[in-house]
């Protein structure tokens, strides 16, 4: 990508249309991202799918989308496996028609399996995916999602290591959920330097400038996450984070899951262009 660009989870609250006109509601706000918010459904029929693209190619938004809440990549049972890949494929497919960009999604639960049997688990569903993904001549990022509970599969480095080994996978790097994940930390700017170094460790300079962020405020406690607050109702220290973004150049998305998504994202934009 050419540059950051900022936008909302969602159709903006402020918005009373459909899908297409959400889409131009973000452009009046001034921002230049939406996801499509798939998660309990894909929600885009195949028949508006073509109307969402038009939205999005004549108001130069890039869209992604947030695939289903009901994924296990891990799960012990070939069927819900199976569900899991379907439902992901379902998205991706759908974002394509739309003229999408990313689709994120998180990808399971440890369970009762140690995590390096779940990173193998995983890892042999993603690669599946990919290559599907590929043969279908579908170029829409595949992302995994840093998740915010210590009992889901999603850490930075897991993630990083399945992305740097397959063409089409990337990272969504949900910054609130790894805050909540540890409990307190990555919330400095050397610890948002560090993720972002990492993210280049692994992926090299092609990581830093197609990035998928999520960046919301968080309640979180000794297991995680608990629920999403807006950023000055959190602790999270986002301006040292947007600092970062700057220094390390990062390029892509960054997308706003506040419960104000547009306020949040239009006053995160704001400060970073100042910076």
């Amino acid at each position: 990508m050419k540059e950051l660009l900022f936008g909302t989870a969602g159709i903006p609250i402020s918005s009373e249309g459909p899908t297409a006109q959400g889409i131009a509601d973000v452009k009046k706000l001034g921002l230049g991202a939406m996801e499509l918010e798939f998660v309990h459904s894909v929600n885009v029929s195949e028949e508006k799918a073509p109307l969402v693209k038009e939205a999005a190619i004549k108001n130069k938004i890039v869209l992604t989308c947030h695939g289903s809440y009901y994924i296990n990549l891990n799960s012990l049972e070939k069927e819900k496996v199976g569900a899991s890949k379907k439902r992901i494929l379902d998205a991706a497919n759908r974002l394509n028609l739309c003229g999408g960009w990313s689709c994120c999604f998180h990808p399971g639960f440890y369970m009762k399996t140690t995590k390096e049997e779940a990173f193998d688990r995983v890892k042999k569903s993603i690669k599946e995916l990919s290559k599907t993904l590929i043969k279908e001549k579908n170029d829409v990022w595949l992302r995994m999602e840093t998740t915010g509970k210590g009992t889901q599969f999603g850490s930075l480095n897991e993630i990083l290591r399945i992305s740097s080994e397959l063409d089409n996978v990337m990272p969504c790097i949900d910054f609130a959920h790894m805050h909540a994940r540890t409990n307190g930390k990555y919330n400095s700017y050397d610890e948002f330097s560090s993720i972002l170094q990492d993210v280049e460790k692994f992926l090299g300079k092609k990581g830093l400038q197609n990035m998928h962020i999520h960046l919301t405020g968080i309640n979180y406690g000794e297991k995680g996450e608990k629920h999403h607050l807006t950023l000055d109702d959190s602790d999270l220290k986002y301006k040292e984070l947007l600092k970062a973004f700057k220094d390390f150049n990062v390029k892509g998305v960054v997308i706003s899951e506040s419960p104000n998504i547009e306020k949040d994202s239009l006053m995160t934009k704001k400060f970073y262009e100042k910076l």
